[in-house]
């Protein structure tokens, strides 16, 4: 062999480990990167009023910009959801569930962790064995043979594949928190729903029944009248057709109030028949005057299903990197020390002593194309997860525009039933003056008190709408979830 060769041997070997060194400082795949956030500066096509109408003495203010708080519930000035809201956190079953999926993950991440350390293992072994040689014409011997040995192992991540894998394990470990966080949201929302619909049924069952008592007594007055011969008796019949009608209506909220009374003891994680409501009225609860409204660009670090979704599509680009780099070959390093001996005396001397120390190499050559698709299919997963974050987004959106659009609407609709509301009152009131003074009859009167009571019912059903489409309007901006674990 000649001098200049053997000069190039170790610049060869330089170059492959200083080769190996470059690749070790990075990882194969595409590195993360977050998706664009929303440019449009509003949610609506055409812009959102800095107010909505005037409705049951209240008005809406949207703060554009603004930051939903932690406790959004407060908006509303019920210190009565406060304590429901405690107890629902402390015990609902959905909520645990969530949070322990977000402590595996945690945990596995943790455990993805321990692939940049060596792996290091110990083994003990005894056994009795009979030793016989037909070459030496010896006897044969019997023996006890006890071993003892320690190893280690280490995987050099030369193309990041690893890396990745841990990567991917982090972006689930969010995603999992997010899905906590969702579910957070998701639930305090339906308990805030729930309670106003529970009120919101009850004030109507209330003035339903006072409506039915008074037709009872106009139907009464009317089968009076015409044993009388005063009014033909298809009016008697047109009334009990009224009455029956209004009457049908009781059961139905009776039983939507019963199921809400269901679904607010299974939020609160408790038996249906082991919870009694607390009866909160509808009245207690307020309209809130100013309502924060996030913008659209901080609304996708906001709200936990986008988060979610940008979680899952970290993870799915991580995965791609981990079918990138097993296409490329894998260096482990190896080592044992160890003894054995015939004796357990003689285990630890010097003579009985075993290593080894090595480095292996394992590159994929052929596959039938296994590697290859399957980095095919990562990317298509990745591209996939990339959709539905936009979908999500999209939705997002949506829902914000939507409950916007909502709360202008149920302005002018409680607006226009509560004008309906006064006028009736004050029908019922002229008429009942007239009565008293002997214009009207008494049949004008109760007919007045009808038309009273149903506007009234009218005007709970829209008040109740628009407080729930303002916890709509604050869930879909997130619910100042965030707000509350940064702090």
């Amino acid at each position: 062999m000649s001098k200049r060769s053997e000069l190039q041997r170790p610049r060869r070997g330089a170059f492959v480990l200083v080769t190996l060194l470059a690749f070790w400082g990075c990882a194969v795949g595409p590195d993360f990167v977050p998706p664009k956030p929303p440019e449009a500066s509003g949610y609506t096509a055409d812009r959102l009023p800095q107010a909505t109408t005037v409705a049951d003495g209240r008005v809406q203010h949207f703060e554009l910009g603004g930051a939903v708080p932690k406790d959004w519930w407060q908006l509303f000035n019920c210190p009565e959801l406060g304590p429901l809201i405690e107890q629902a956190v402390a015990a609902n079953p959905s909520l645990q569930a969530a949070q322990a999926s977000l402590r595996q993950s945690e945990n596995l991440l943790r455990a993805g962790y321990a692939v940049f350390l060596p792996h290091v293992d110990a083994g003990a072994s005894a056994a009795r064995e009979r030793n016989f040689s037909p070459s030496t014409n010896l006897p044969a011997t019997t023996f006890n043979l006890f071993t003892v040995t320690g190893t280690v192992g280490y995987v050099l991540d030369v193309f990041g594949g690893e890396r990745r894998q841990v990567e991917s394990l982090g972006a689930q470990a969010d995603l999992q928190r997010y899905e906590a966080a969702a579910t957070y949201l998701t639930l305090v929302g339906n308990l805030v729903n729930a309670t106003i619909a529970e009120a919101g049924y009850t004030a109507q069952i209330e003035t339903t029944s006072r409506l039915i008592a008074t037709e009872r007594d106009q139907v009464q007055i009317t089968e009076t009248q015409a044993r009388a011969g005063t009014v033909p008796y298809v009016n008697v019949l047109t009334l009990q057709t009224q009455l029956a009608a209004v009457e049908a209506q009781l059961p139905q909220l009776q039983q939507k109030r019963t199921q809400t009374r269901h679904l607010l003891a299974t939020l609160l994680g408790q038996e249906p028949a082991a919870w009694q409501s607390d009866h909160i009225q509808l009245a207690a609860i307020e309209v809130p005057r100013d309502l924060p409204v996030t913008l659209p660009s901080e609304l996708v670090h906001q709200r936990p299903d986008i988060l979610a979704a940008e979680a899952q599509l970290h993870s799915t680009s991580a995965q791609i990197g981990v079918a990138t780099a097993a296409m490329f070959p894998q260096i482990t390093l190896s080592g044992s020390y160890g003894s054995s001996s015939t004796s357990t005396g003689d285990l630890f001397s010097g003579p009985a002593a075993v290593w080894s120390i090595g480095a292996g190499l394992a590159a994929p050559i052929f596959h039938g194309g296994a590697l290859w698709f399957q980095r095919r299919a990562a990317i298509d997963n990745y591209e996939q997860s990339l959709a539905t974050y936009r979908q999500t987004v999209l939705g997002g959106l949506a829902q914000v525009a939507d409950s916007l659009r909502a709360l202008e609407h149920d302005a002018s609709q409680v607006e226009a039933q509560s004008r309906q509301e006064t006028a009736a009152r004050e029908a019922w009131r002229l008429t009942d003056v007239n009565y008293r003074t002997g214009v009207a009859d008494y049949l004008q009167v109760l007919v007045a008190n009808v038309q009273y009571n149903q506007a009234s019912i009218a005007r709970i059903g829209g008040q109740a709408q628009r407080l729930q489409d303002t916890v709509a309007l604050l869930v879909a901006l997130g619910g100042g979830w965030r707000e509350a674990r940064e702090q």
